[in-house]
């Protein structure tokens, strides 16, 4: 199997294409039932975690619910990835995850306690408790949300709509992991790692909040890196050129996977991000000490659309002028 045998062009048909990109597109609409303006609410909608004014702190709200298909597949990994995609939530703001509540419907015992395996493993990896929530024990459907509370200095705050035309745009990842067992586009680098090792990583953003040496910065969630990306660069209002070949991986030949799959992979520890060029190398160098690979892969434009190169070769994956992502 060939690393680079791949084209921006077939990396942007597979990730268009990609249901963690697609199933983004209904939010929009439901933002524009939703939104009420509050003089608390400093930001809300395409945020990792809506962020409320408390005084000089800012109270970060957020919720996630576990995709159906994972669930099926594997239910202990889906209670686990319920508390890993909240802590991320909370990171990707800058922010310090403080505790969970969590709404868990189940079919039968089993089920139930597979579920909340993983999320107790999870809580404890990266100490953050679950305090209340709600239970159905009796449901004909399985479904985990969990919603999560963190705080933040109100001036650290790292937002998702702030990137600036000529900022670098820097991924960092977890490189020391698998390919998970249960479920092939998840990428697996937290199981297997000790909570310390973990908790520093999932630190590393409040650190570079607390020195504000990014612009902009979200998790890399289920869309994967560019469909994330493509998010963060469509709430500023922005564009990208991404260096495909800049891109960390690890050696996809060894885990069986192709390139247009792990670009579109959920990464279990990753940020995508943006910052002056002046602070790329103290932002890689602290992910680095973490155990983390971290590089820029390529630029802010004005233009609005996203776009991959390899050598001579490019490819427009999104054009948020006439096709959003969220559309919020």
């Amino acid at each position: 199997m060939q690393s680079d045998n791949y084209t921006p062009a077939s990396v942007a048909a597979e990730v268009k294409k990609y249901d963690g990109v697609r199933r983004k597109q209904a939010i929009g609409s439901l933002v524009k039932t939703l939104h009420i303006d509050n003089l608390d609410v400093i930001a809300s909608y395409g945020e990792d975690a809506a962020v409320i004014q408390n005084g000089r702190t800012a109270l970060l709200l957020a919720a996630d619910g576990i995709w159906n298909k994972l669930m099926d597949i594997d239910p202990y990994w889906a209670g686990y990835c319920a508390i890993l995609v909240n802590v991320h939530d909370i990171a990707a703001m800058g922010g310090r995850p403080v505790a969970m509540v969590d709404i868990l419907s189940a079919s039968d015992d089993e089920i139930m306690a597979q579920v909340s395996n993983g999320m107790r493993d999870a809580a404890n990896a990266f100490n953050v408790p679950v305090v209340g929530g709600h239970l159905h024990p009796d449901a004909p459907y399985n479904v985990i949300d969990v919603s999560i509370l963190g705080i933040a200095d109100l001036e650290n705050v790292i937002y998702s709509s702030t990137a600036n035309v000529g900022d670098a745009i820097i991924m960092a990842i977890d490189l020391n992991g698998r390919v998970h067992p249960s479920a092939k586009m998840n990428w697996d680098s937290v199981t297997q790692k000790s909570p310390e090792v973990l908790q520093k990583q999932l630190g590393v953003m409040k650190e570079l909040g607390e020195h504000h040496l990014l612009t902009a910065g979200k998790d890399i969630s289920n869309p994967g890196v560019l469909g994330t990306l493509g998010m963060l660069l469509e709430s500023s209002g922005v564009g990208g050129v991404v260096d495909l070949p800049s891109i960390p991986h690890p050696d996809l030949a060894l885990h069986g996977i192709t390139f247009e799959e792990w670009v579109r992979m959920y990464p279990g520890m990753g940020f995508i991000m943006t910052a002056d060029k002046s602070s790329v190398m103290d932002v890689c160098r602290i992910f680095r000490e973490a155990g983390m690979a971290a590089q820029v892969i390529g630029t802010v434009v004005p233009e609005r659309s996203l776009t991959l190169t390899k050598g001579d070769e490019k490819a427009t994956i999104f054009n948020f002028c006439s096709e959003g992502i969220t559309n919020i």
